[in-house]
């Protein structure tokens, strides 16, 4: 099969073989465990700079003591911070999650709005956290870009931005609408299992032939 020459052709050509590889809707795809927007919003959160398998140990808890934004919005801090701390940076956390949730109560009846330009103003909450909410809670377009992300799309030459809104943006361009979620989560997990950050698998890689970066030195 001839390499596609545009970012456009490539993106088309990994979304399918991502697609076989890595099955599912963003909602399956996606490793932390929730149950509702709301507990999806406070676990992408907790999720940085900590892996998704400890945000999963810590989440029960936090949800079985606060399971709704108005608990959440009165939580005593120490409280909070007791919860989450082996996640890491627990005081920051914890007053993401709290401010987060008094956000939801005081501007939204204590409900997740689905508009990114809403979704920003919480605290603890960027563009890449909003836009894990939207694809996998609420089923609309979103692309978050994290380092994985960042990675592949430019080994894989989609783009060569290196700010995550614009490689949003420019992923925006070459991935419909509905499969942008689950572009990233696949992609996200190819970077965890294959194409990794010091030592890509270039010789294990479905992607190998339409990548211009295979086999390269890693820079």
């Amino acid at each position: 099969m001839a390499r596609p020459r545009s970012p456009r052709g490539r993106a088309t050509a990994v979304l399918g073989r991502l697609a076989d590889e890595y099955p599912g809707t963003a909602a399956e795809l996606c490793a932390l465990r929730h149950r509702n927007p709301f507990e999806l919003l406070a676990a992408t959160i907790l999720s940085a700079q900590c892996t998704d398998e400890r945000v999963n140990l810590v989440t029960p808890a936090l949800f079985a003591a606060f399971p709704t934004p108005a608990d959440l919005a009165t939580a005593p801090l120490d409280r909070v911070e007791d919860l989450i701390r082996s996640t890491g940076f627990f005081r920051n956390k914890a007053r993401s999650l709290v401010g987060m949730a008094r956000g939801l109560v005081e501007d939204f009846g204590g409900e997740v709005p689905p508009a990114m330009e809403d979704l920003v103003t919480l605290p603890g909450v960027g563009r890449k956290t909003a836009n894990v909410l939207r694809s996998v809670a609420l089923g609309l377009p979103g692309l978050p870009v994290d380092t994985h992300v960042g990675r592949l799309v430019r080994r894989l030459g989609l783009t060569d931005e290196t700010d995550p809104v614009k490689v949003e943006h420019a992923l925006g361009a070459l991935v419909p609408a509905a499969g942008r979620g689950g572009f990233s989560l696949r992609l996200i997990l190819h970077g965890r299992a294959v194409c990794k950050a010091r030592s890509p698998r270039c010789e294990d890689c479905l992607l190998a032939d339409l990548c211009p970066s295979a086999g390269l030195p890693v820079r």
